[in-house]
C-alpha cells in the first residue's frame, strides 16, 4: 500500500514563486493506488514539507532566480563564477539554500554547493548540507551524496540523522541494499526514523530475515518501535509472503499498547487478500469500522480488488456501492479494479454503468487495458453500442486511442454487417494517422483488418483500402490476404497497373499471391486491351508455381494473336504445352501457320516438335497445303524436308504440291534437292512434272544435277518394276 514517510519537518522559510518551473521540488503525494502493498511510504503522515525561499516584494531583486537563470543558460565557467559574484554581494544559509532548492537540475546545484565552499563565500551549515544530499539522492548521484555526507565533519557539520535517512532512501530506491545497510551501520546514534528507513529499504527487496534482524536489535538497543514501524514490518512481511510473521507482529503491536490506524488495517486487509483469506479479511474491515476509525479510499478499494480476486462480484459492487454512499468517491485504481471483475463475471451492464460514472466523474485511469478488455467483453456479449461508447469514453478522458481499439470495434461490426459504422471508424483512423504512431500497446489485429479490406475491396473501394494498408505497412505487417484483396480489387475495378504495384511489392516481400489473384490481373489486362502486360502477369503466375486454367492460356493467346504479336502467342503456347494442357489445339494450329507465313520457319518447327514430344499430333497436311496456296515456297520446303528427316507421315499428294510449287516458282535447285530426298525416303514417284524439272535443270547449265536426277528416276523405277514382277510370280504360285 501507498505510504507517507514520517521525517521531521525541515526549518520554514517564507515563500518564493519562481517566474520558470523547478524541476527538483518535490512532487505532491498521490493518493491513487496501482497496487495497494507497493510503497508504505504514502500512508501514514503528510508529506514531508520542504524549507521553501524567502519572499521578497515585487521591488526587491531575486538574486535566486537570477543566478538560477544564469547556471541553466551558460557553461560553468570562470567568467560565471565572476557573474554570480557581481548579483550577490554575500552569500548567506537562506540565499544557498534557494538557489540549490530551484536548481535547473542537479548538475548545476553540486557546481553551486562545490564552488561556493571552495570560494570561500559561504561555509555550509546542516540545513545546505541537507539539502544537496536530498538532490543527489532524488536523481541517483549517491556516489556525489556519500562523498558529501562522510565529508561533512571536516567542514564542521555535525552528522544528522536527516542525512543518514534521505541517502538511505536513495540507495533503497536504486535497489542497493547492501549501500543502504552500510550507511545505516555508519550511524553512531540512531532513532525510530533511521530503523523504518532501513526496514523499507530491506523489505522492498524480501530480505525479511535481516528485517527480523534489526527489529529484534531495536528492541534491544530500547528505540519503541512507533505504528509507522508496523505498518512498514506489516507492509513487507505481507510482500515476503509471510503471513504468520505478520499475525506476530500485529499481535506485538497491541501488546505493546500501539493502536492501529487505517493504514495498518488497510495493510492487513490486503495481505489476507493475498492468501485468499476473504473472511479474515472482512472481520477486520468490520473491526476497523468498530473502533470508530474511517475507511478511505484505499480501503474500500482494497476491499474491491479482494472479492473481485475471489470471484465474488457481486459482494465488490456492494462495497462499491457502500463506498460512495459514505461520500468517499472511488479513485481511478477504484474504477480500473472493478471493472475487469465485471466483465469476468459477464455483467456488462453493470460495467457499463461504472464506465459511464468514471468518464461522467473525468477520473482517468493509469492502467489503459481496462478499456481493451471492456471493449472486447461488450463485442463478444453482442454490445456493440456499449462498446463503442468505451472508445468514446478514451477519447472524452483525454486517453490516446490505439489502432488496436478501432481494430476490435471495426471487426465486431464488420461480422455483424455493420460496415457502414466500421468504415466510418476507418475513416478515422486514417485520417488520425493513428496506426502509424510510434510506441503502441495495442496494435490491429490482422482478423479485423482482412474483414474490412474485403470489404472495401468487394465494393469498389480498394483506392481506400490501399491507403488503409500501407499504413500497416509501415508498421511491418505482411498479410498475405490482405495483399491478395488488393491486388483483386485493384483489378476488378479496372485499375490493373495498381494490382500490378502491389504484386511487385509482394514479390519484394516474399508475399504468396494466389491464382484467383493472377487470373483476375490478366483478365483485367485483357480487358483493357494490354495483352503483352497479360502475358506478363501470366508469367509471374507461373513463377508462382499457379498453373493457370485452359481457357486464361487460350484469352491471352488469342488477345495476342488477334494483336498481331503472334510470337509472343507462341511462347505463351509452349509454356502451355509444357504444362500438359491439351485443350486449345485449333487455336495452337492457327498459330503455328501464322508464324510459318510470317517467316518464322525455325520456330514453328521448334513448337511442332515440342508438340510431338508431349504426344500432340498438329495437322501438317494442312499446313503445307496453306503454305503452298499462298505461295510460301521456303517454309513449305523447310517444313517438308522436317517431315521428311523425322520419318512423319503425310498424304502422298502433298509431296507433288510441294514440288509444283518450287518448280512454277523457279525454284529448280530447291525442288531437285527435296525431290532426292522423297525418292530416298519414299522411292519412286509419279510427279508428272519431273521430266519438266530435268528439262529446267538442264538449261540452267545444272546439267549435273539433271543428269543424277534421270539416274535416280530410273533407279528406282527399275526397281518398283522388279517388285512388282516379284509379287506377281508368288501370287500365281499361290
Amino acid at each position: 500500500m501507498a505510504f507517507i514517510s514520517n521525517s521531521k519537518l525541515l526549518r520554514w522559510r517564507p515563500t518564493l514563486r519562481p517566474f520558470f518551473p523547478n524541476p527538483l521540488s518535490r512532487s505532491s503525494t498521490s493518493t491513487s493506488l496501482a497496487e495497494p502493498l507497493s510503497d508504505p511510504d504514502h500512508h501514514t503522515q503528510p508529506p514531508r514539507s520542504e524549507p521553501q525561499s524567502r519572499s521578497r516584494t515585487s521591488s526587491q531583486p531575486n538574486p535566486e532566480l537570477i543566478i538560477c537563470r544564469m547556471m541553466a543558460n551558460r557553461a560553468w565557467t570562470t567568467r560565471l563564477q565572476h557573474s554570480i559574484r557581481s548579483v550577490v554581494s554575500k552569500f548567506d544559509s537562506s540565499l544557498v539554500w534557494n538557489v540549490l532548492h530551484s536548481a535547473a537540475n542537479p548538475e548545476h546545484a553540486l557546481q553551486f554547493y562545490r564552488w561556493v565552499q571552495r570560494a570561500g563565500l559561504f561555509v555550509h551549515d546542516r540545513e545546505t548540507t541537507l539539502k544537496m544530499i536530498q538532490i543527489l539522492t532524488r536523481y541517483s548521484k549517491l556516489n556525489h551524496a556519500r562523498c558529501i555526507l562522510i565529508d561533512a565533519p571536516k567542514y564542521n557539520v555535525p552528522w544528522d540523522e536527516d542525512m543518514f535517512v534521505a541517502l538511505i532512501e536513495g540507495y533503497g530506491r536504486a535497489g542497493i541494499v547492501q549501500e543502504a545497510v552500510k550507511v545505516f551501520q555508519m550511524q553512531k546514534e540512531r532513532t525510530v526514523k533511521s530503523y523504518d528507513a532501513v526496514f523499507k529499504v530491506i523489505l522492498r527487496r524480501g530480505r525479511y530475515m535481516m528485517a527480523k534482524r534489526y527489529y529484534n536489535a531495536m528492541l534491544r538497543e530500547g528505540i519503541e518501535p512507533t505504528r509507522h514501524t508496523y505498518n512498514i514490518l506489516l507492509w513487507g512481511m505481507f510482500l515476503s509472503l509471510r503471513l504468520d510473521t505478520a499475525i506476530r507482529l500485529y499481535e506485538d503491536m497491541k501488546t505493546r499498547g500501539v493502536s492501529p490506524d487505517v493504514v495498518t488495517y488497510n495493510t492487513l486487509i490486503n495481505g489476507y487478500y493475498r492468501f485468499k483469506k476473504v473472511e479474515e479479511a472482512e472481520n477486520l474491515f468490520v473491526e476497523m469500522k468498530g473502533k470508530n476509525i474511517a475507511p478511505n479510499v484505499i480501503s474500500y478499494t482494497t476491499m474491491v480488488k479482494g472479492y473481485v480476486a475471489a470471484g465474488q462480484v457481486d459482494k465488490a459492487l456492494e462495497v462499491f456501492q457502500e463506498m460512495k454512499s459514505c461520500g468517499i468517491k472511488p479513485n481511478a485504481v477504484t474504477f480500473t479494479t472493478l471493472l475487469p471483475g465485471l466483465c469476468d463475471a459477464e455483467k456488462m451492464t453493470e460495467a457499463q454503468n461504472v464506465l459511464g460514472e468514471m468518464v461522467e466523474r473525468y477520473v482517468a485511469p493509469k492502467d489503459n487495458d481496462v478499456f481493451m478488455k471492456l471493449m472486447t467483453c461488450q463485442c463478444k456479449a453482442g454490445n456493440l453500442d456499449a462498446a463503442a461508447d468505451v472508445l468514446k469514453g478514451m477519447i472524452r478522458l483525454s486517453i490516446p486511442t490505439e489502432a488496436g481499439h478501432y481494430g476490435v470495434l471495426i471487426e465486431n461490426f464488420c461480422k455483424a454487417s455493420v460496415y457502414d459504422r466500421a468504415e466510418k471508424l476507418l475513416d478515422k483512423l486514417i485520417e488520425k494517422d493513428i496506426i502509424s504512431r510510434p510506441q503502441s500497446t495495442y496494435e490491429m489485429e490482422a482478423s479485423a483488418y482482412n474483414l474490412m479490406i474485403k470489404y472495401l475491396c468487394d465494393h469498389g473501394k480498394t483506392g481506400k483500402a490501399e491507403t488503409f494498408f500501407r499504413q500497416l505497412l509501415k508498421k511491418g505487417v505482411q498479410d498475405s490476404d490482405a495483399f491478395n484483396n488488393l491486388l483483386r480489387g485493384h483489378s476488378k475495378e479496372g485499375n490493373p497497373d495498381s494490382a500490378l504495384e502491389i504484386a511487385k511489392i509482394m514479390s519484394r516481400r516474399g508475399v504468396p499471391r494466389d491464382a484467383e489473384s493472377y487470373r483476375l490481373l490478366i483478365e483485367s489486362y485483357l480487358r483493357k486491351g494490354e495483352p503483352a502486360d497479360a502475358k506478363t502477369a501470366l508469367d509471374s503466375m507461373l513463377e508462382s508455381g499457379h498453373l493457370p486454367e485452359s481457357s486464361l492460356y487460350r484469352s491471352v493467346m488469342e488477345s495476342l494473336f488477334e494483336d498481331g504479336r503472334v510470337q509472343t502467342a507462341s511462347r505463351v503456347m509452349k509454356s502451355m504445352v509444357e504444362k500438359g494442357v491439351k485443350e486449345n489445339m485449333d487455336l495452337v494450329s492457327k498459330i503455328l501457320e501464322a508464324l510459318l507465313m510470317r517467316g518464322h520457319v525455325e520456330e514453328a518447327l521448334g513448337r511442332i516438335d515440342l508438340l510431338m514430344l508431349n504426344g500432340f499430333e498438329p495437322d501438317l497436311d494442312r499446313l503445307l497445303t496453306v503454305l503452298c496456296e499462298k505461295e510460301k515456297t521456303i517454309a513449305a520446303l523447310k517444313l517438308l524436308d522436317y517431315v521428311l528427316e523425322r520419318d512423319f507421315i503425310i498424304s502422298f499428294s502433298l509431296y507433288d504440291k510441294v514440288l509444283d510449287a518450287l518448280l512454277a516458282a523457279g525454284k529448280t535447285l530447291n525442288a531437285y534437292s527435296i525431290l532426292c530426298k522423297i525418292l530416298e525416303k519414299r522411292g519412286a514417284t509419279d510427279w508428272s512434272s519431273r521430266d519438266e524439272l530435268i528439262k529446267s535443270l538442264s538449261q540452267e547449265g545444272n546439267t549435273k544435277q539433271a543428269d543424277v536426277l534421270s539416274r535416280m528416276i530410273k533407279e528406282k523405277e527399275g526397281s518398283s518394276v522388279k517388285k512388282r514382277e516379284g509379287k506377281k510370280k508368288v501370287s500365281a504360285a499361290t
